[in-house]
């Protein structure tokens, strides 16, 4: 445990302007750290074999956190550094409602094929720009049955600060990897037996009750991107076109709403 005063300690760069999105790029992805927010999502990081690098604590949320690193036996390697709520806001620029933070180590991607290897419901997201999205995505994944998650190379990380903290941490729950670019992906989730479902609009589409009621064994639903939804090659790669079926002259879904549908709709798949 180390008390610090002073927000402009070096020991405190990690956490330094978290508001600035160039400096979280850099210190995030290319630095190899990510941030989790609140003892509940740190938690969950730890329990996931994530290692962290420091944490920043309230006084009030200190014994908590020394349990939760404790138990993953961390305590004795890992900074502690305990700031009062003022210092923390100037630190990140916002207020640390749930007290803590932790730089955490960022994991290697893990193999697609490790990730396709037991799953059955797979949750694609692809572009996606809004981590907030993305995180709530993840805790769709993860509350209703998905086995996994990929998401494309250009879609938001679901590892930065905002998608970890609306996801509740289940960003670290459910298995999820990178998915290379299409029509590559579409070969790597054919080869494992999986069939692909586009949500989209389309004349030739299938209602989503229809398709949940017939599903195949192993399904991955492929999610587009806010406004402009999936690409023509996600179309084109898809074995299937699945759409919701909407009232009250209402066309379409928020991304992870939709996903939440989708993925209630077959919750029981065939055995």
């Amino acid at each position: 445990m180390i008390e610090l005063t002073d927000p402009s300690d070096d020991r405190l760069a990690d956490y330094r302007d978290l508001t600035d999105v160039a400096l979280r790029r850099l210190l995030e992805p290319a630095g190899g750290l990510y941030m989790a927010e609140s003892a509940k999502v740190i938690g969950r990081a730890l329990a996931a074999g994530h290692q962290p690098r420091s944490v920043l604590v309230q006084q009030q949320w200190v014994a908590e956190i020394t349990a939760l690193l404790d138990a993953a036996g961390a305590a004795a390697s890992v900074p502690v550094y305990v700031v009062a709520p003022d210092v923390a806001e100037t630190l990140t620029g916002y207020a640390v409602h749930r007290g803590a933070l932790a730089a955490m180590h960022r994991p290697p991607d893990r193999p697609l094929a490790d990730v396709l290897a037991d799953a059955r419901t797979v949750l694609v997201l692809e572009d996606l720009v809004d981590h907030t999205n993305v995180g709530a995505a993840f805790r769709a994944a993860a509350g209703l049955g998905a086995d996994a998650v990929l998401v494309s190379e250009r879609c938001a990380d679901p590892l930065y600060r905002r998608s970890v903290r609306v996801s509740m941490g289940t960003v670290f729950q459910v298995p999820w990897t990178r998915l290379p670019a299409w029509p590559e992906a579409r070969d790597s989730l054919h080869a494992a037996g999986v069939t692909i479902a586009a949500l989209a609009l389309a004349d030739d589409a299938v209602g989503l009750d229809v398709f949940a009621a017939t599903r195949a064994e192993r399904v991955a639903l492929v999610m587009g991107a806010e406004g402009d939804g999936l690409s023509r090659r996600a179309l084109a790669a898809a074995d299937t076109v699945v759409t919701i079926p909407m009232a009250g002259g209402v066309d379409s879904l928020n991304v992870a709403s939709a996903a939440a549908v989708a993925l209630w709709a077959l919750r029981h798949p065939p055995r």
